[in-house]
């Protein structure tokens, strides 16, 4: 009989599962392996060039380059004018918001100390790598070029990280060989990073407590509302109540 037949199919009430966020510290751990063994293939790679220094174009570059103190100082001000770049593509571009959202949201949690240690580590191993060994192999353009691809990743939100890494590959190959001396694009990058990965992360933050508290300023309003609908028919049930009991009375 058709009432003791099963049913064919059911349907699936439960909600999908939300993917779980990234626990900060092990962003933290595997950025370490990762950066120190890059780290560690930029310097053996570079070993293979004989009498070649990893922290210099070359050779001939090597007698005329800045002194570590100037070029950091070169590197602090490189850094400081990309984080400036970067802030107003953020201000002035819906793709440059995305972008800082989607950034923030992978660093946040990640506490002042850890993005700098971070910083640090990918500011060393990138540049040991993209600029100390690849660049004197390959040329300026190809290692620039390298290491934006490096950083590509295909979504659409990501394409101006993707374009804003190759100009600022461009930008610390440029300042390397400019003053000859890789601490001034190392520190540049670790400058970029250092601010840019817990500052990121705060905004997210700022914008996710922002986003619960509009919820909760609405949910609250729509409650009041609520009390106030109610308190409303009361009150006319009420007073429909006292018009009809003289009525009843003179009855």
């Amino acid at each position: 009989m058709w009432g003791d037949d099963e049913p064919d199919f059911q349907l699936d009430d439960e909600p999908e599962e939300e993917p779980e966020p990234v626990d900060p510290q092990d962003l933290m751990r595997a950025g370490l392996v990762f950066y120190g063994i890059m780290g560690c293939v930029a310097l053996l790679w570079r070993m293979w060039t004989p009498g070649a220094s990893i922290f210099h174009p070359s050779l001939v570059a090597a007698e005329t380059a800045w002194s570590p103190l100037a070029a950091i100082g070169a590197g602090v001000f490189v850094g400081l004018a990309a984080i400036a770049i970067s802030e107003i593509l953020t201000e002035l571009s819906d793709l440059g918001e995305s972008l800082a959202d989607l950034l923030g949201e992978e660093v946040a949690g990640l506490s002042l100390a850890d993005g700098i240690l971070l910083a640090l580590a990918s500011g060393f191993a990138e540049e040991l790598f993209f600029r100390g060994a690849m660049q004197p192999a390959v040329g300026l353009f190809w290692a620039s070029l390298a290491f934006g691809a490096c950083h590509f990743m295909p979504r659409r939100e990501l394409v101006l990280w993707s374009v804003f890494a190759i100009v600022m590959g461009l930008a610390f190959g440029l300042l390397f060989e400019w003053t000859g001396h890789l601490a001034a694009p190392m520190t540049a990058h670790i400058v970029v990073n250092a601010i840019n990965l817990p500052r990121l992360g705060r905004r997210f933050e700022e914008k996710q407590a922002a986003a619960r508290a509009e919820d909760v300023a609405a949910a609250t309003k729509l409650r009041d509302l609520g009390f106030r609908a109610r308190d409303s028919a009361s009150s006319d049930s009420v007073s429909d109540d006292e018009t009809e009991s003289p009525d009843r009375n003179d009855r």
